[in-house]
């Protein structure tokens, strides 16, 4: 073997150690990525069964408190319309209920952030959704 292939030889394997340092970082840049998404997926996943031992504990207290916050609202707005004056339009309903369920589980309702677990506390945007 000469000089000159040996020399070819090594730039070969340099050019090919380059390609597989780039496919290690690639696969670590991915293997971080997956990481940090099933951090975040666990916390969430705690979260939410959180909120499902709440649920399944105080359930008939917050479905009555939801039903009494839409039957005095649609109250509020037939006085308004029995006495003549314009009011406005109470949101009521099947999916007004569900938006607001869905809130009280934690989830945003807002156009901002909407679907999205809520982790600090009440959201101004959503409220004010709510209070439409």
């Amino acid at each position: 073997m000469d000089k000159q292939d040996m020399f070819s030889r090594m730039e070969r394997l340099e050019k090919e150690l380059g390609v597989v340092f780039a496919d290690f970082g690639a696969i670590k840049t991915k293997l971080v990525e997956l990481i940090e998404e099933n951090q975040r997926l666990m916390i969430e996943n705690q979260q939410l069964r959180k909120l499902l031992k709440r649920d399944e504990a105080f359930a008939p207290e917050r479905s009555a408190l939801v039903l009494e916050t839409a039957m005095s609202k649609e109250g509020a707005a037939s006085a308004g319309a029995a006495a003549g004056t314009k009011t406005a339009t109470v949101p009521s309903g099947e999916g007004y209920d569900n938006l607001a369920r869905l809130y009280y589980e934690g989830f945003h309702i807002c156009n901002i952030h909407y679907g999205h677990l809520r982790t600090e506390g009440d959201c101004l945007f959503c409220i004010q959704f709510l209070n439409k």
